[in-house]
């Protein structure tokens, strides 16, 4: 395929993808909210509209000064340059209009530079009046820098909202002097014949050390400006430049061992370099501090999975500096891990297509020249896509053609006008090389590097992903619930217990009884999510009880899930606000459950809170010394004293005792070593450790007891009773487990005969216990083996020694709930 055809077409392909991308943002607010009634995105076109003149201007202008020039080169470069446009746009629509500008500006220089003579004899004869121009107009940056956010470094010189950050255009600066030095300086046998030299000769001092000192002024200045990121760069453009011109991959080594050792030293005396190694290589310590970025960016991924949430459905502004340094996260997030393998794909047509410009180079300065741009455009590109990914750490530089920056973006197009200038030339014959296996040894490790980020990206999106989102730092999940109705959560009867209603477009929820709240919990922004708003979530978001093609179809169309469904509990609402009422102030926990069914029919955890509160109280909540969070019932842990008494005397009769062996063993069938397996939140398990140090909940308490009702029988417990599908209604959710006989039915009758209470219908048992210097107040009870009712175990704890008052808070409850 000829060149104007082959242009044609990837120009084609360019235009309608971002065409296609453009048509999706402006649509993006009514798939969010679902409905036409929203104001649609209209501005970006705009962006598109520049991006897509100059594309055709540029195109057009080329194929007359430089017809001959690679047919890849300036398609993909653009397209890069175009999905950061709009990416940045979709961002912030102020900084995409300046990105816009930058564009133009950068497409100029494009032009002009394409306007030099076709040997670029100025460049390699300026090479020394160029770079001391580049580092001193960094070195100003010293004395007259600024940074346009106010804060931060100061890398920009500028006012009136133009700045320039010279340090980008430097990069090219060294390439250009590198190539052009390293041209005239090392012998031709150095290109036709390396193996007949020794690197020692070839690398003399009097041509190793003019570059090393000009290179090392550029280092100095950039560590001075802390800059390490694009220092960084500075080193490994170095160390490339001299690989490629003597073939020698000691060099190579020699600079990787001497970034790690210098890494090592900084680890432990530079600040900065102690807190993005730390922040790389420990980043779950610490995910709201200094690893509050990469955390962020790797929920970005995770949240864009294999197709992604779509062009502007994402959330990529959750990551901070998302217009520059974390671009490519921003894409990933809205185009998933297709999106992630186009973008790498583009870089890798990018750099190969560097490289053969360079091989096919008539002369040494511009062969070094293409594949020093080739290795700044590739190192730079995987600086930055690596620390997103965490495969490095972050350095803070932008993404050639893609990242928001004006400085970068016309480096990047500079580059690229170079790389078209020296691919332009098919009659001059290719100069000398022994050996181009330094040039594709280059882009056999640049394409390492991104497959490398292809996997990384694919391990973080679909690997980790679904286990990544449910972390209570990922925002996304609350942004979603604000366009996705939430399921609700009903009591037995089918009253609402916690319900999402619409408010201007937005979905809220509501806690209509919160004094539920230590069993159902909340689902907040902030605070993330506890109780059965967290262990049933799967659920009331849409994920679970939907069939998975209308959760992809979903994902697809709109990047969120169904909407949720309806969950119905085994809590009777009127036996719980008896519950409620009935532990009134008192500091404890109550639970009434199905002995046979194993239903939790009123749980209460005192003091409770009130969710629909959490912007006001949530932070005092969390620190309350009462611990109001805390499902007391479910989570606590106490001694239990003697009120396992009875259960020990029906199983191994009243004799002085049985082994230790013996009871734990009874204790581990009645669940007091295992957490209650539910679908809620529980305490850990007691797995270890004396008896006498054993520590239980009320929950655990309750099943232990409730073979006494039930004919010895332990029933699993249930708090989730169906869930209503859009497919089949209401379907039951079974409990974790069978039925488990645990004693024998004489053993558990004769044990609640001995604790029956004379002319009722229930038996019961009181104890004390205490821990440190606090008491507690234990009160059980059940229905009687003969009770022709649905048999009933409760449980009362209070952190108080009053016994008397568990009793009658018990009975209270006990009676109201026997009464027809």
């Amino acid at each position: 395929m000829n060149h104007p055809t082959l242009r044609r077409n990837l120009t084609s392909f360019s235009v309608a993808f971002l065409l296609l991308f453009s048509v999706i943002l402006t649509l993006s607010p009514a798939v969010r909210e679902r409905t036409w009634q929203t104001d649609l995105r209209w501005d970006h076109w705009i962006g598109f509209a520049i991006w897509l003149a100059l594309f055709l201007l540029v195109q057009h202008l080329t194929s007359r000064r430089v017809p001959d020039s690679d047919a890849f080169l300036l398609p993909t470069a653009f397209l890069l340059s175009g999905w950061g446009l709009l990416t940045v746009w979709r961002l912030d629509p102020y900084f995409g209009a300046r990105q816009a500008i930058w564009l133009t500006a950068s497409t100029l220089g494009f032009f002009l530079l394409l306007r030099f003579p076709t040997d670029l004899l100025f460049l390699r004869r300026y090479k020394y009046l160029a770079l001391t121009g580049g580092i001193l107009l960094t070195a100003l940056t010293l004395v007259f820098g600024s940074n346009p956010s106010g804060f931060g470094p100061r890398l920009w010189i500028g006012g009136a909202d133009v700045y320039l950050q010279p340090s980008e255009p430097l990069k090219l600066l060294l390439v250009i002097y590198l190539a052009a030095y390293l041209a005239n300086r090392l012998p031709a046998e150095t290109f036709e014949s390396l193996r007949a030299q020794s690197l020692q000769r070839v690398l003399a001092i009097p041509l190793i050390v003019p570059t090393a000192i000009m290179t090392g002024i550029s280092l100095l200045i950039l560590v001075v400006q802390r800059d390490l990121g694009t220092a960084s760069i500075f080193l490994l453009l170095y160390t490339i430049i001299l690989f490629l011109a003597t073939g020698k991959r000691r060099v190579l080594l020699v600079t990787f061992a001497g970034l790690g050792l210098a890494a090592l030293v900084g680890y432990f005396f530079v600040d900065i370099i102690h807190a993005r190694l730390e922040a790389w290589l420990s980043p779950w310590t610490d995910p709201s501090g200094r690893s509050y970025q990469v955390i962020q960016s790797l929920l970005a991924i995770a949240n864009g999975g294999l197709f992604g949430r779509g062009p502007g459905l994402g959330s990529p502004t959750l990551v901070p500096v998302a217009l520059s340094d974390f671009i490519y996260t921003s894409i990933v997030e809205e185009t998933g891990f297709l999106g992630a393998a186009a973008l790498l794909t583009l870089l890798g047509i990018l750099l190969t297509r560097g490289a053969h410009a360079a091989l096919t180079a008539p002369d040494r300065f511009q062969r070094l020249l293409a594949g020093g741009v080739t290795a700044y455009l590739g190192v730079q590109s995987l600086l930055i896509i690596g620390g997103n990914l965490r495969l490095l750490p972050l350095t803070g530089v932008t993404l050639p053609f893609v990242s928001y920056g004006g400085s970068s973006l016309l480096t990047s197009f500079l580059a690229l006008a170079l790389l078209l200038r020296v691919s332009s030339q098919p009659e001059d014959e290719p100069a000398p090389l022994a050996s181009p296996r330094p040039y594709t040894f280059l882009v056999g490790l640049f394409f390492l590097g991104l497959f490398a980020s292809a996997l990384a990206t694919g391990w973080w999106a679909i690997v980790r992903g679904p286990d990544l989102l449910t972390r209570t730092d990922n925002a996304r999940r609350s942004i979603a619930d604000r366009f996705v109705q939430r399921g609700a959560l009903l009591d037995r009867g089918n009253q609402p217990i916690t319900i999402t209603t619409l408010r201007e477009n937005i979905f809220v929820r509501e806690y209509l009884y919160p004094d539920l709240s230590p069993l159902s919990g909340y689902t907040h922004p902030i605070f993330g999510q506890a109780g059965l708003e967290a262990s049933l979530d799967g659920y009331l978001r849409g994920f679970q009880g939907n069939p998975s093609s209308l959760v992809l179809w979903h994902n697809l169309l709109y990047g969120t899930p169904p909407p949720g469904l309806d969950l119905r509990l085994s809590i009777d609402l009127d036996l719980q606000r008896s519950a409620d009422r009935l532990l009134g102030e008192h500091v404890g926990a109550l639970i009434l459950m199905d002995s046979q069914s194993g239903e939790i029919l009123a749980l209460a955890s005192h003091p409770t809170y009130d969710p629909n509160k959490l912007d006001e109280t949530g932070d005092s909540l969390q620190t309350d010394p009462n611990s109001p969070l805390v499902n007391r019932a479910a989570q606590g842990a106490y001694p239990f004293g003697s009120l396992l008494d009875p259960l020990r005397a029906a199983r191994f009769g009243q004799v002085s005792g049985p082994e230790a062996a013996q009871l734990r063993a009874f204790y581990e069938e009645l669940g007091l070593y295992s957490a209650p397996d539910l679908r809620m939140p529980v305490g850990t398990a007691s797995t270890f450790g004396e008896i006498e140090n054993l520590r239980v909940s009320p929950l655990q308490i309750a099943l232990a007891f409730s073979p006494l009702s039930n004919g010895g029988v332990l029933a699993a417990p249930r708090i989730a009773l169906a869930v209503n599908t859009p497919a089949q209604g209401w379907v039951i959710l079974s409990a974790s487990r069978g039925p488990l006989p645990v004693m024998d039915e004489a053993e558990a009758l004769a044990a609640a005969e001995a604790l029956r209470v004379s002319e009722e219908l229930f038996w019961r048992y009181g104890a004390r216990s205490s821990e440190k210097e606090k008491s507690f107040a234990w009160f059980v009870a059940g229905t009687l083996p003969n009770w022709q009712g649905a048999p009933l175990t409760l449980v009362v704890l209070l952190e108080e020694d009053n016994a008397s008052l568990a009793m009658s808070i018990g009975e209270a409850l006990l009676k109201e709930a026997l009464e027809p």
